[in-house]
């Protein structure tokens, strides 16, 4: 125990570490097909343990690892129960799910750790909460674990229902989020978050096409929102998907990004940002790359091609991160 308090306060010391203002566990950050690494992330205010979920592709195997990487140090298992730490972590400490969309690499870990949950609200935009009740938790492909839709109602997850760019409180927590609406293949409604606490900010979003292939700019206005807060030096990371090198054509992307894309997206940014020095406006923008699909094929594998190409591109000095499952990052 010294040795582990000696070391949070060695890197307490650190430059930068002490204004990270959130942490986050990394469930899952694959977008397929290794079905036990699908998009979750856990993320809760820097002092706090009450944890919400950014989407819940995988759930208890990433939980299990994260323990396994002592990602968890700070949360021990139940002395007066037989309950194991996982069951700790996923029923007391993840206060409330957040689902960018219902494809099942974002949902999937819900609904299968749903009969050993406990009960707390699951966010989304409208279409998002409607597919959920009517298609996964619907008493045919799962039992109804939802406040909503057929009957028997388990009622255990009270669905809320977020309007775009409108603040909501995350109850259990010190959280609060914003809703942005975001274009996936063929109209299919995703969803970025822009998560509060205190002056601090992240921004998380689920799968997206650039606005170069979409007929509604969703990016270019969800980039006029968090401008300002990166002027003001008040956002901490953007979460952005990348899921495909560059040799995918375009009209095989799928409601996708690919580095040359993700590239232009962020010029598009950074010149909101500061127009008279756009090149040197996200040098302090984490960006944590989510969602690539790694494909099994022979020769590189599609991260190893990814951070390559984004390292090649990457004229205006973002701190790209790549995270891996199990891992805990302080941003």
């Amino acid at each position: 125990m010294r040795v582990i308090i000696g070391l949070l306060a060695l890197l307490a010391s650190l430059p930068g570490y002490a204004d990270n203002k959130f942490k986050v566990v990394v469930l899952g950050c694959g977008g397929g097909p290794q079905e036990s690494n699908l998009s979750s992330y856990l993320l809760a205010p820097k002092e706090s343990n009450a944890f919400i979920a950014l989407d819940a592709g995988t759930l208890f195997d990433g939980i299990t690892l994260a323990i396994e990487k002592n990602s968890f140090l700070d949360i021990p298992g139940d002395p007066n129960t037989n309950s194991t730490q996982e069951e700790v972590i996923l029923r007391d400490h993840i206060k409330a799910y957040l689902i960018s969309h219902a494809h099942l690499d974002h949902v999937a870990g819900l609904v299968l750790n749903s009969p050993y949950d406990r009960a707390k609200p699951i966010f989304g935009i409208a279409s998002t909460i409607d597919y959920i009740r009517d298609y996964l938790f619907n008493g045919k492909i799962w039992p109804n674990f939802g406040s909503e839709g057929k009957k028997p109602r388990f009622n255990l997850y009270q669905y809320e229902r977020l309007k775009p760019a409108q603040k909501k409180l995350i109850p259990s927590t010190e959280m609060s989020v914003e809703a942005f609406l975001l274009s996936h293949p063929d109209g299919y409604p995703s969803t970025a978050f822009l998560l509060t606490s205190r002056d601090a900010h992240i921004l998380y979003c689920g799968d997206t096409s650039p606005d170069a292939l979409e007929k509604k700019k969703h990016l270019q206005t969800l980039w006029r929102k968090i401008a300002p807060l990166i002027r003001d030096n008040k956002l901490s990371a953007i979460f952005l998907e990348c899921s495909y090198p560059n040799r995918q054509p375009a009209d095989h992307l799928y409601g996708h990004l690919e580095p040359k894309f993700m590239m232009e997206e962020f010029h598009t940014l950074a010149r909101l940002v500061d127009p008279v020095n756009p090149l040197i406006s996200l040098k302090n923008v984490k960006v944590v790359v989510t969602h690539i699909k790694n494909s099994p094929v022979q020769g590189p594998s599609a991260a190893t091609l990814i951070r390559q190409e984004l390292e090649n591109l990457n004229d205006l000095s973002i701190p790209f991160i790549f995270p891996e499952q199990g891992q805990r990052l302080e941003l």
